[in-house]
């Protein structure tokens, strides 16, 4: 028999607290009727509880922990630190510290969510700074893992090639691509193209010493194409790309609202169109490839949108459950470890290469 698998959930946090929470377990348990899987749901009991008699959630799946603490929406990470200890935030990561659950989800503050998971999880491997976020990006040919999104302003070519590393295997554990394709998010596809930090992560992941199918530097338009399964980028030009993309896909979405509404005719050619525009609109529907993991941690933290439905919370916990599933944690770790020895040895030979062009 399988071990039974148990995720811990932040019931505070977002816009809509333990209403779009416990929806979501409810949507979750829907589609995986017969998944074995327990849930800890961090949160003020009496709101939990009433959620939980709305959506009918069998109390078996449920362990309900009472705290009147939780961390706003527009607390600093630093406020958050220091007073966050006792919040439901706080308590849902302290259950994947201690081993109780695998996972951990919420929709709360992001700077919050980060910053008390590096604190009680600590990194993964030495070295490693600040998790990365990895979003899910639906693409021409399905989905592509592009990442970092916002936690690394400035990145080096160590960090980058850490991203590739561990959005790789996110992406076969989420999205099952057996070996997934990599590109590097550049202004262009030429060798000498970019700023030193892109040429350098794309020299050495072209070297070949990482064991990842690189496919070399990848433009903004390959994102929806779907050129490759994962896009590497620092996160500013990651977060710029993403609300763009987000502020585009709205933009196309009022103008073809617009268009169909305008009279009678439209009107009607689009009741005729209606099944095509459905699948279209779950295609671009943000619930629909909701949950993005703070990849780098030494546990699983998946990070809801804010303002996510029932449904699209419960996609949340299907991210953090296939990761935990996975053996995602511990071949991270051991390309990690590779990685700081491919870098070493790198150096190695860059010095020994400089101090014998100055002995000449």
């Amino acid at each position: 028999m399988s071990k039974t698998l148990v995720i811990s959930l932040d019931a505070m946090g977002g816009d809509h607290g333990p209403s779009v929470v416990v929806g979501g377990i409810a949507d979750y348990l829907k589609a995986h009727e017969d998944a074995d899987v327990r849930f800890i749901v961090h949160g003020q009991a009496e709101a939990i509880e009433g959620q939980v008699s709305v959506h009918k959630v069998p109390a078996a799946r449920l362990d309900i922990r009472h705290t009147d603490k939780f961390v706003a929406m527009d607390e600093k990470p630093a406020q958050a630190l220091r007073r966050g200890k006792g919040s439901s935030l706080w308590n849902a990561i302290e259950s994947v510290k201690t081993g109780e659950a695998a996972a951990v989800v919420s929709a709360g503050n992001t700077g919050a969510l980060m910053a008390i998971s590096k604190l009680q999880l600590r990194m993964a491997a030495p070295g490693l700074e600040r998790p990365a976020i990895v979003a899910s990006w639906p693409t021409m040919k399905g989905i592509t893992a592009v990442l970092d999104v916002g936690a690394n302003i400035d990145c080096d070519a160590a960090q980058l090639i850490e991203f590739a590393i561990m959005g790789e295997a996110f992406q076969t554990a989420v999205h099952g691509t057996k070996r997934p394709t990599i590109g590097l998010l550049n202004v262009g596809s030429e060798d000498m193209k970019g700023h030193e930090q892109v040429r350098e992560a794309h020299r050495l992941l072209r070297s070949g010493a990482f064991d990842l199918d690189y496919h070399g530097f990848v433009e903004g338009d390959d994102i929806a194409r779907g050129t490759v399964d994962v896009i590497v980028t620092d996160g500013f030009t990651g977060n710029v790309a993403l609300k763009t993309a987000e502020g585009t896909a709205r933009f196309i979405s009022g103008l073809l609202k617009e268009a169909l509404m305008s009279g009678l005719p439209s009107r009607l050619g689009a009741l005729m169109a209606l099944p095509a525009l459905k699948k279209m609109r779950s295609r671009i529907d943000p619930n629909a490839i909701n949950g993005g993991p703070l990849l780098g941690l030494n546990g699983i933290v998946v990070k809801s949108h804010g303002g996510a439905s029932a449904y699209g919370f419960g996609n949340a916990i299907r991210v953090a459950g296939d990761l935990a599933r996975s053996d995602y944690m511990t071949k991270v770790g051991a390309s990690l470890k590779r990685m700081t020895t491919v870098l070493e040895e790198d150096d190695a030979g860059a010095a020994t290469a400089t101090g014998g062009e100055t002995a000449q």
